[in-house]
């Protein structure tokens, strides 16, 4: 954590605002002072802002965060502005420039759009520049949403190489109870799934400007220490402790190693046009030998995909084994299933002679 030349830091809106909607100035101004600290000792620093929506809850006269989808984006519209500008203000005081970068699922899961926001936030980082990132709430859809930025911070620490990612909320650490009884303790560690096993995890806040909670946290962290990047949770306030590398807050361990970016977009970002149905022959060719897979071992086949979308592929039960990109359309394949590669290329041609996913294309959802 100390050795960390490239950090990903994310906060939550309740840590930036007020309870009635808006900006604490003093409280951004707080955040800034310690990321500036870092940068001044070298380190890359890309921040994951919350706070769009919030901000904009005052000035369009909301007493609560909208729940329709047109309303929080008009809020967004408004808050966006007004947050890279306080943002903008307070890290002029250390003599550092802010640079605005607004993303949708679609940035991080198609490999054109990947590659784009990778070039742009290493550029910022080597002009001296501190990105500041947030969902693009004003035109993502329902369908296109990353729903809540603990898991945008998660993959853009993916998409940046980051050596740390650190989750800043107003609950100082994950707790194994209701973090205000007294009874409940903080958890200092996480090593791996098996030590989050019998913690009731809570969902998002009282606060009621955020959208997140304990749930994407974890499940955030779990991306991340996936891919090889250590994770820390804690509250807002202990920002500068976490940064320095201090005991404080719950630090999730690595429980992987960097993975090829399109098996991290799969599993995690991307959302399935399709599944394909496997019998056991298959199940076991593709989880226990990570074999490709191929036409013969496929007995049914739901969806309107295209060859290029992901796809669940699912046992005989229906469970979700793994999910990969297809290379047929779903037109064409009720006509494969069944039957060999070499069969479909004596009577159909060679361009038939190929996996329906290729091993190097699919993720596996179940250990």
């Amino acid at each position: 954590m100390t050795s960390a030349r490239r950090i990903v830091v994310k906060v939550g809106s309740s840590s930036l605002t007020t309870a009635q909607g808006g900006l604490d100035p003093d409280r951004v101004d707080v955040l800034v002072d310690v990321i500036a600290a870092k940068r001044a000792e070298g380190v890359e620093v890309v921040l994951v802002s919350s706070g769009a929506i919030a901000a904009g809850l005052a000035p369009l006269g909301l007493a609560r965060r909208p729940r329709d989808l047109a309303t929080q984006q008009a809020a967004a519209s408004v808050g966006q502005g007004l947050l890279v500008a306080r943002y903008t203000a307070s890290f002029a005081r250390y003599g550092l420039r802010v640079g605005q970068v607004l993303l949708t699922v679609d940035d991080v899961t198609r490999r054109a759009h990947y590659r784009n926001a990778y070039n742009t936030l290493d550029k910022l980082l080597a002009m001296g520049a501190v990105p500041v990132v947030n969902e693009n709430d004003t035109v993502a859809t329902e369908e296109i949403r990353f729903g809540d930025n603990d898991r945008l911070a998660a993959l853009v620490a993916h998409v940046v190489h980051a050596d740390l990612l650190v989750l800043l909320s107003d609950v100082d650490g994950l707790y194994d109870g209701d973090p205000a009884k007294p009874t409940s303790s903080r958890v200092p560690f996480v090593t791996g799934p098996a030590d989050l096993e019998g913690i009731e995890i809570g969902k998002a806040g009282k606060s009621g400007v955020g959208t997140g909670g304990m749930v994407t946290k974890v499940e955030a962290a779990g991306i991340a220490t996936s891919a090889g990047i250590p994770v820390v949770l804690t509250a807002t306030r202990f920002a500068s402790d976490a940064l320095a590398g201090k005991d404080t807050g719950t630090l999730f361990h690595r429980t992987g190693v960097r993975t090829a970016d399109r098996l991290l977009w799969l599993a995690h970002a991307s959302t399935a046009r399709g599944r394909l149905a496997l019998d056991p022959g298959a199940v076991r060719a593709v989880v226990e030998r990570r074999s490709s897979l191929l036409p013969a071992g496929i007995t049914g086949v739901q969806g309107g995909f295209v060859a290029g979308d992901p796809v669940d592929l699912v046992d005989e039960n229906g469970h979700i084994v793994a999910r990969g990109l297809v290379n047929f359309d779903a037109k064409e394949l009720p006509g494969l299933l069944g039957r060999s590669t070499r069969e479909l290329a004596r009577e159909l041609g060679p361009a038939y002679e190929r996996e329906v996913v290729h091993r190097d294309d699919l993720v596996l959802l179940r250990r």
